[in-house]
């Protein structure tokens, strides 16, 4: 049996970031995701609910905000409970295993001034961790970043990392 997605779109609202009573932490948001027809000459789209767990959920939360472009990757999944009004409710949603940052960093803080583009994906399950810089401009840039003009992909162990 294969339950397996990956999805393109841009969340509808900040990361909803909480802890279990064990301290784990989860996220949930809704991603709007094009459909690849048009109604009536107007972009549709699919609302899907989503939720990631642990780290990721603390980096996604910290790194994305409404309307950031992701990609995601993961599996579908159902579950039912009983609500205040003992009606049963069913839930069908994306548990998210990857996440990736779709749009340069300059786009996500809303600074006009335009920069090189980057992508960078985090494994939930930590143990893959990628950082990767384009150099798509000819004007030069000025940054403290040491890795921005390789090009090359960045592998960080999990000891590595200060969290």
């Amino acid at each position: 049996m294969i339950n397996s997605l990956a999805l393109t779109g841009r969340l509808t609202r900040d990361v909803d970031l909480r802890y279990t009573q064990s301290g784990t932490a989860v996220g949930t948001f809704t991603l709007a995701v094009d459909r690849q027809y048009k109604r009536d000459g107007e972009p549709t789209a699919d609302f899907i609910n989503c939720v990631i767990w642990r780290k990721s959920a603390e980096n996604l939360a910290n790194f994305t905000h409404k309307g950031s472009l992701i990609g995601v990757e993961g599996h579908i999944q159902t579950r039912n409970y009983d609500n205040n009004q003992g009606q049963r409710v069913f839930v069908t949603e994306v548990v998210v295993e990857n996440f990736a940052l779709l749009e340069p960093k300059s786009s996500q803080q809303a600074a006009p001034a335009p920069q090189q583009p980057q992508a960078a994906s985090h494994q939930a399950g930590g143990t893959t961790y990628q950082a990767q810089a384009q150099l798509a401009q000819t004007a030069p840039q000025t940054s403290n970043d040491p890795f921005a003009s390789n090009g090359k992909q960045l592998d960080i162990s999990d000891d590595d990392l200060p969290f």
